[in-house]
């Protein structure tokens, strides 16, 4: 199995996607204050997963990349109120992105707490 085929893996790209596509849009100001963040904590969620793919074998470095993914889901969070809140993106935009990143974590948590189903001892 490649870290590619992992569903939280998949999950977090698809938003790191999205997010990266929409924030094309935002007005130049939109653009330095909140799109390279917002950006980079999306992508680190995929990145951070696929390290932690590398990781399996030595569980305390898999918990941890995993704990980095989730702090970086998290951290996405609040970029998308922010740019809901400065009117650059719309209320269902925002809500569709909320829900796949919420599933994402999801995906994370569930990992965490069950390091072994992923090939961490």
């Amino acid at each position: 199995m490649k870290f590619q085929d992992a569903l939280a893996y998949q999950k977090s790209f698809a938003l790191a996607m999205r997010i990266c596509g929409i924030s094309k849009r935002f007005p130049m100001e939109g653009k330095f204050s909140l799109t390279g963040q917002r950006r980079r904590c999306s992508g680190s969620v995929c990145a951070n997963r696929a390290e932690c793919y590398g990781k399996r074998k030595y569980p305390k470095h898999f918990l941890n990349k995993l704990t980095d993914c989730d702090s970086d889901n998290l951290k996405t969070q609040p970029w998308l109120e922010f740019a809901l809140a400065c009117t650059y993106i719309d209320k269902d935009i925002v809500g569709e992105l909320m829900e796949l990143n919420r599933q994402t974590g999801a995906l994370i948590y569930f990992m965490l707490n069950h390091p072994d189903k992923f090939g961490s001892k």
